[in-house]
């Protein structure tokens, strides 16, 4: 593995906190969040619809985000997420996990005197 590829485990977990992150800084739909995805990440992150989609369902199935029908610029109809505050509870959640995880993580690097 590259040292850039990330693996499906780590995509996996990054996800639902991806999501709400990217809802809490407003509505959008599932394209917008690929592309946002795809942005924030330099490419490093292409997501697909058949992996996002799971994820809103099941975030909507939580009460995290809920869905509505909206006009799109084209004046076809598209359906909108937004972030609930359920989700905004769990997305501070999710970051102090994360913060914790990456603060462990950088302990780890800090160079320690040898036992010898």
């Amino acid at each position: 593995m590259a040292v850039n590829e990330l693996s499906k485990d780590f995509i996996a977990a990054s996800a639902t906190p991806l999501v709400l992150s990217i809802l809490n800084q407003g509505d959008s739909y599932g394209y917008a969040i690929i592309q946002r995805v795809r942005e924030l990440s330099d490419g490093e992150l292409n997501w697909a619809d058949g992996m996002l989609y799971p994820i809103l369902h099941r975030l909507e199935k939580q009460k995290l985000i809920e869905s509505y029908w909206g006009k799109a610029e084209n004046g076809r109809d598209r359906k909108y997420y937004r972030l609930r505050k359920p989700g905004t509870v769990e997305l501070i959640r999710l970051r102090s996990n994360w913060q914790l995880i990456d603060a462990i993580l950088r302990k780890t690097q800090e160079v320690r005197p040898c036992s010898t």
